[in-house]
């Protein structure tokens, strides 16, 4: 549904205003509009830089920021897409390592929303963002793309994305039961077993599927939805492993281990959120991520409002504080 987002700029709050409008309800759920409204401007996702895929229940705001940042040290231009926002719309849409530009932003949203009226597509506000972010990265050349699911996975959609990178789902628990659980448009499946078939519905045959590790009804369902996607699963204590130890992140995979600095991120939760980031990179041959770009930007990867401490300093990409 819309979420009132405001801007200083009279041109981007003009198109957000519009988007305001946009709000079907409980139906949100599907893949249909969304690919009608790209096929209205030009199929963007199509032309997306490779993409780092990221789903879960708690913790894919991270691990997408610490993708993000550890590619960024290694040199590489990255597109992202994340919500939601904090403070400005804008935080949504990082166009090769920075926020989008009002005076960028408002011609695209109106572009997308023009095109929604003329094809009487009436797209949800996510949709219509969605589409928004995916033509602006089609059209500003880049290494990368980390995109974040907004909801589920199976049917949200960002799941329009044919042939990702890498695939990821962090950590899982009960989440937007009104739609993840709803009889009527999925499995009648035990609750956390219904959550991690959906979010397991981004995996792709062009892509392996990066995991944490689940309770094992849970592990099965996940497996089931790879397997019939044609993709391997690569979980935690399986295929790859973290821990803390004195002070330090050590991961470790049939490539080797690492010692990696603990993030600055507060909670213990994100060093797993770290490693989770890791093992994406680790288990893909396009992109060249050195260990000192992993090292560097693990340990001051901001994440702002996420148990922040008070005054910190942040990379001023990185949008607010």
């Amino acid at each position: 549904m819309a979420d009132h987002a405001r801007s200083d700029d009279p041109a981007v709050q003009a198109q957000l205003d519009r988007f305001a409008q946009l709000s079907p309800g409980r139906d949100i759920l599907g893949l249909e509009r969304i690919r009608v409204l790209l096929a209205a401007i030009g199929d963007p996702h199509l032309a997306l830089p490779p993409v780092f895929h990221v789903a879960g229940t708690n913790g894919k705001g991270s691990t997408c920021t610490f993708l993000r940042t550890m590619l960024e040290s290694a040199g590489l231009r990255v597109h992202a897409y994340t919500s939601p926002h904090l403070v400005r719309f804008n935080e949504r849409i990082r166009i090769a390592g920075r926020l989008i530009e009002d005076a960028a932003l408002a011609p695209l949203l109106a572009e997308v929303l023009d095109a929604a009226e003329r094809e009487d597509i009436g797209p949800s506000f996510f949709e219509a963002t969605t589409a928004a972010a995916f033509l602006a990265f089609a059209r500003t050349p880049a290494d990368a793309c980390v995109v974040e699911v907004g909801l589920g996975g199976r049917l949200d959609a960002t799941n329009v994305i044919a042939e990702p990178l890498v695939c990821g789902i962090a950590q899982l628990g009960l989440d937007h039961e009104g739609f993840l659980l709803d009889p009527a448009n999925g499995p009648d499946f035990a609750p956390l077993e219904r959550i991690g078939f959906e979010k397991a519905g981004i995996a792709k045959a062009s892509a392996p599927l990066v995991t944490m590790d689940y309770p094992p009804e849970v592990a099965l369902r996940i497996a089931d939805v790879a397997s019939a996607a044609r993709t391997t699963v690569l979980a935690r204590a399986d295929a790859w492993d973290c821990a803390v130890e004195a002070g330090q992140l050590l991961y470790q995979d049939e490539a080797g281990a690492i010692t990696l600095p603990l993030p600055t991120l507060e909670g213990t939760h994100q060093a797993e959120n770290a490693a989770l980031a890791v093992a994406m990179l680790r288990h893909q041959q396009r992109l060249n991520v050195p260990r000192e770009a992993k090292r560097h930007r693990i340990s001051i990867a901001p994440r702002p409002a996420r148990l922040q401490r008070p005054f910190g300093r942040a990379d001023p990409r990185d949008g607010p504080n």
